[in-house]
């Protein structure tokens, strides 16, 4: 035997295992485990054991919930009775009151004597509630049957997205009074039907005689004061937050949308009280509407009727006729003129032909007339939106830019041979003058005077030859400082900028258009034309107004205004509109000494002025006047015709610009028109104006006399008889509103 390990508690000493007790014991191997099962048929089929029944128990807790369910019962129904009896009171309250808007009274638009260019007049309304012709559908037939219109014609205005659905829809607009008194003997047989009275735009002036068409064609600076229409989804929405509501009135072009805020007024609101069937049985409360504040303008009237009529009558009196010189029939398509202070940017007539009676929108326009305006473009303002190639206008630019830059002086002399050839060139290198008329030796004077076209085609091959030296772009830049290529600031919507030809613009369009722009480069040639006046560059009438408005003060450059003070209603002065400085021109006597002499010869140095046939007998001393004739050369069509004057030199107080689309040569088309302008300039000076102005001229229904009548001051809707101009007598009968 061996031995084992020592003992624990024996010290020393050992004990003897036997070889079995030595061996390792090995681990059993893992068997699965069973367990019992629970589940037994018999204890499933064995009866409960016996136990006692407690039903108190569960009545005791039924009970409880039952109680639990009628407190809150209760609860819901003190709340409602108790602590919300007030707000269903007022709500039921509300429901018996029907809450209509007023709307105010528009704001005057006035000439600066305060003769009103646009008045209201006031006119019974029948209108229709949208829930009470829901809830009384017969009503929109016997209504239909009453006005003259169909059912379906009061549905479509029921359903018209401009009329809130909150507020009263008018259906006819002016009514007549039999109608009005029918529907106020027979209220019930109208639920929801009411008659109001509201004021809507009037025109109470007259074109002067002559005017093509009669005042039914035209009106007063038609374009310039707009029309008013009712608020669309899209101006609701930039108009956010200021009050409006759909329905309301609101500007849709020319002074109407421009000054919107000024004439628009405060609404105010009438608290109806209704019965269950929709009958308004009394009136609860009154809020007066506030009306709008006046606006007076810069605008001349007798001015203005001589400016649309003279525009309008050598525009149709040119359309048709032959030209001699080109033998090309003259369409005459349109035109425009504007008259300006040049001291401070006043406009005292504007003009666009052909034009129209802003009548034709009160109350909705009908698609014949819309189709109408379209189709001739008289809803066009071309005065501010219309863009003619200047010609030989433009060379106030150029002039400007060489007497500035050194190129010229008033003493340097060219030598016009009637031909100028680019040097060098191949290709179409040669330009003729006008008439290929050879001046010779000539002055920057001389050339302004005869718009020598050669002298300016040397200018442009000068300043394309040595950028280095005159800079880059110098005819560009002396336009931009003019102003063209911009908009002018004047206080109307819609003016369009226009465009001065240069290098960065052929690249512009060429990315736009390769196809339609295919040479992207800028050559010699291009800077010929640009220095006369062609290529692309395009101007408005009342651009060219401001341009030579500001060389004729000496340099300062004003914002065209036609608007010139706020007036409230009762006649105090809210704001007076100030002039407005846009920029500056550098213009020296060394530079502008020598180009005036040249202006002033086109009207008075007979016959070398190239407008001086048309102011032959023209009184220079008394009344000197300086301009610039214009012919812009189109492709196969007439030229466009433009004419520029201003005076009495040399302290101005005009501007006078005309411009007609493919009328021929600037003298004889566009320079006739100016010319009759300064005749009644000369014996009709504006003069100064009160502000505020007397209530007699506000409040005068009547039409002011038109220059070349003697119209009698008579009350609407009677015959007046007058003598023309030109000696024949007129009837002309005033319409009522």
């Amino acid at each position: 035997m061996k031995r084992s390990a020592r003992h624990p508690f024996g010290g020393s000493r050992s004990y003897l295992r036997s070889a079995d007790e030595r061996r390792p014991r090995r681990r059993p191997s893992h068997q699965p485990r069973l367990r019992p099962r629970r589940f037994s048929v018999g204890a499933l089929l064995e009866p409960p054991p016996p136990g006692e029944s407690r039903p108190g128990v569960r009545l005791r807790a039924t009970g409880l919930i039952v109680g639990a369910l009628f407190a809150v019962l209760a609860l819901r129904l003190w709340t409602l009775q108790v602590l919300e009896a007030p707000a269903a009171a007022q709500a039921v309250a509300a429901n018996q009151v029907r809450v209509v808007s007023i709307s105010p009274d528009r704001g005057l638009i006035l000439d600066r004597s305060g003769s009103p260019l646009v008045d209201n007049v006031t006119v019974e309304q029948v209108t229709l509630s949208q829930l009470a012709a829901q809830q009384h559908p017969s009503v929109i037939g016997r209504l239909a049957a009453l006005i003259g219109e169909t059912p379906a014609q009061v549905k479509a205005t029921l359903a018209n997205p401009r009329y809130s659905p909150y507020k009263p829809v008018p259906v006819l607009s002016p009514a007549p009074l039999s109608t009005v008194v029918y529907l106020d003997e027979h209220q019930s047989e109208f639920p929801g039907v009411s008659t109001v009275s509201t004021t809507e735009r009037s025109y109470p002036q007259v074109e002067a005689p002559g005017y093509p068409g009669g005042n039914a064609a035209g009106y007063p600076a038609a374009h310039a004061l707009g029309y008013v229409g009712t608020i669309n989804a899209a101006e609701l929405k930039a108009e956010k937050g200021q009050g409006y509501q759909q329905g309301d009135a609101f500007g849709q072009s020319g002074l109407e949308y421009q000054y919107q805020s000024v004439l628009r007024g405060v609404a105010g609101k009438k608290e109806l009280s209704v019965d269950a069937t929709g009958q308004v049985v009394g009136t609860l409360k009154t809020v007066a509407a506030k009306p709008g504040d006046n606006l007076v303008t810069n605008i001349d009237l007798g001015l203005q009727q001589t400016v649309d009529a003279d525009l309008a009558k050598q525009i149709m009196t040119m359309r048709g006729t032959i030209d001699p010189v080109t033998g090309r029939r003259i369409a005459a398509l349109n035109g425009a003129a504007v008259v300006m202070n040049p001291q401070n940017g006043h406009v005292y007539a504007i003009a666009s032909y052909p034009s129209y009676n802003p009548k034709i929108w009160v109350g909705g326009i009908t698609q014949a007339n819309y189709n109408a305006l379209t189709a001739t473009g008289a809803q066009n303002n071309y005065a501010i939106d219309g863009l003619y190639t200047p010609g030989s206008t433009f060379k106030l630019n150029t002039a400007t830019a060489a007497m500035s830059t050194g190129l010229w002086n008033a003493t340097k002399l060219y030598n016009d041979t009637g031909l100028f050839t680019i040097p060098n060139c191949t290709g179409k290198c040669s330009f003729h003058s006008a008439g290929h008329v050879a001046l010779g030796p000539i002055d920057m004077s001389t050339a302004i005077t005869a718009s020598d076209d050669v002298f300016f085609y040397n200018l442009g091959y000068q300043f394309y030859m040595h950028p280095h030296a005159y800079g880059p772009d110098p005819i560009q830049q002396a336009a931009a400082a003019y102003g063209l290529g911009q908009p002018t600031g004047i206080d109307l919507p819609g003016e369009a900028s226009g465009q001065v030809d240069s290098p960065a613009l052929r690249k512009q369009l060429h990315k736009l258009s390769p196809s339609g722009y295919p040479n992207s480069g800028w050559y010699v040639g291009d800077n010929l034309q640009l220095a006369f006046g062609q290529g692309l560059t395009e101007v408005t009438p009342v651009q060219q107004a401001v341009a030579y408005a500001t060389f004729a003060n000496g340099g300062t450059r004003y914002a065209p205004e036609i608007a010139r003070a706020v007036v409230s209603p009762s006649g105090k002065v809210v704001r007076q509109i100030a002039p407005k400085v846009t920029g500056h021109v550098n213009l020296p006597p060394s530079v502008r000494g020598p180009m005036l002499a040249g202006f002033e010869g086109v009207i008075s140095q007979y016959p070398l002025g190239t407008g001086s046939q048309a102011f032959l007998g023209w009184p220079d001393a008394t009344f000197p006047v300086a301009g610039k004739t214009g012919t812009a050369s189109i492709t196969g069509k007439e030229p466009i015709s433009w004419f520029v004057a201003w005076g009495p030199v040399p302290d101005p107080r005009y501007v006078v610009v005309a411009v007609i689309d493919q009328a021929g040569y600037g003298a004889t088309g566009a320079a006739p028109v100016v010319r009759e302008i300064y005749n009644y300039l000369l014996a009709h000076p504006v003069g100064s104006a009160p502000l505020p102005p007397p209530t007699s001229a506000v409040q005068n229904p009547n039409p002011v006399p038109p220059p070349g009548s003697t119209t009698t001051t008579t009350a609407p809707g009677s015959k007046t008889t007058g003598t023309t101009a030109s000696g024949s007598t007129t009837t002309t009968t005033t319409a009522a509103g």
